[in-house]
């Protein structure tokens, strides 16, 4: 129940009644209510500013529990692209060196796989950190196509491992002709002396000089591709073709005990040494080719020679003397 109140009416020497206006209530219950809004908003700004509230401080934990996720998953990218690394580099230059194939270049390695296309609608959505979130995708591409290409990479390792005894059997390994006191070699690799035009002329292989009728022998196993009986050049010549890459080519022979598409194994005897061809003395033209590149046969020479032997026939091989015969059909 509201108080009565009452004044002193100097006038008529009597208390009187106060009376209330309505629009005096209305006035005071507007000034009331405005004055607890601006203090509630007041209060509300000073809780907001310097106090969370149980949503934002829930919101706060789990943002800092997941920057911590999104930084061990950047430290486990970056260990997996070390390990990649590691794999790599003992790829290149321990594995594919052991079966003689080539690294895989860089440029295939480190190829993209989309870029920044691929997350086209990503980077055009109204995502937070939407940056963040694609440049940690294309680490993953990145890092998957590595995966890929190494995997592959074993693969084919793995294939010239299972082949690895068929591979050693194609490649050249002995002397084409019996040598044991290293006194055959007479003409290297090289550039030398073409006997006939007597002008240094690059020189694709071994000459051994030996009486005719020398045996000659296979240096791998392979197949016959090319016995020919020619008056120029190698004269007569035989070409075996290994495998893997690898072909050989013997010169300026007298005899063939083989022919063509016929299989040999190393050590078979496929003819003998002859003076045919523009040949200057009885000798055998050796040559080996790697993809149709002719390299110095003397560092096929493993299988029959021991350090010493091998170290004595490199430096024969390397006098800048006359070669024994001048050709030019290959």
């Amino acid at each position: 129940m509201s108080k009565i109140k009452y004044y002193y009416d100097t006038e008529t020497c009597k208390y009187e009644r106060v009376k209330v206006k309505k629009s005096d209530i209305i006035i005071n219950a507007l000034g009331f209510t405005s004055l607890a809004v601006v203090l509630a908003i007041g209060i509300i700004v000073v809780l907001s500013k310097y106090f969370e509230s149980p949503k934002e401080m829930a919101l706060i934990k789990e943002n800092e529990e997941l920057k911590l996720y999104y930084d061990l998953m950047q430290e486990q990218l970056t260990g997996m692209d070390d390990m990649l690394g590691v794999l790599q580099e003992k790829d290149d230059h321990v594995y594919r060196t052991v079966f003689e194939a080539e690294p895989i270049a860089s440029t295939v390695r480190e190829a993209g796989s989309g870029g920044v296309l691929k997350y086209r609608n990503l980077l055009e959505s109204d995502l937070d950190n939407k940056d963040l979130v694609v440049g940690t995708l294309e680490r993953i591409d990145r890092v998957k196509k590595k995966m890929y290409i190494q995997t592959k990479s074993y693969d084919e390792i793995l294939d010239l491992a299972r082949n690895k005894e068929a591979y050693y059997a194609a490649m050249p390994a002995i002397q084409p002709v019996s040598n044991k006191e290293l006194r055959r070699l007479s003409s290297g690799f090289g550039r030398r002396i073409d006997p006939i035009l007597k002008v240094k002329k690059m020189h694709y292989g071994t000459d051994f000089s030996a009486e005719r009728g020398t045996p000659i022998y296979a240096t791998a196993d392979g197949t016959v591709n090319r016995a020919r009986k020619d008056l120029s050049g190698l004269g007569h010549h035989i070409k075996i073709d290994h495998g893997f890459g690898f072909e050989t080519l013997y010169g300026h022979m007298s005899q063939f005990l083989v022919k063509n598409g016929q299989k040999v194994k190393r050590g078979d005897i496929i003819g003998y040494v002859g003076n045919t061809g523009k040949s200057t003395a009885p000798h055998l033209h050796y040559e080996v080719h790697i993809n149709g590149k002719a390299v110095n046969p003397v560092y096929y020479f493993y299988k029959d020679l021991d350090a010493n032997e091998f170290e004595e026939i490199l430096r024969l091989s390397s006098i800048e003397n006359q070669s024994l015969g001048s050709y030019s059909n290959r």
